[in-house]
């Protein structure tokens, strides 16, 4: 079960989400610095934002749950916010 308190991490960048425990460990420690067992939540999300895993301890082994979406996407995690653009007032 997903827990409903802690920490949530997104990784910063799409995932190749045919990645598994192994891959998706290696990313949490490799990339993000942390301790994948540390019963954070770790999203990761494909390029498409289509799928989304997220990497979890739950104190007795690692869980991954998955979510792929019938339509739509999930908001981009890797892409920087960008300044609202002002309108140029109309011909007078």
């Amino acid at each position: 079960m997903i827990p409903t308190r802690g920490a949530v991490f997104a990784f910063p960048a799409p995932v190749d989400l045919r990645n598994g425990f192994n891959g998706l460990y290696a990313l949490v420690a490799r990339h993000l610095g942390r301790d994948p067992l540390d019963g954070a939540l770790y999203l990761f999300t494909n390029a498409k934002r289509t799928s989304a895993k997220v990497l979890h301890f739950d104190g007795t082994g690692l869980c991954i749950y998955h979510k792929r979406l019938a339509r739509g996407r999930f908001a981009s995690l890797w892409q920087r916010a960008t300044a609202p653009r002002s309108r140029s007032p109309g011909p007078s």
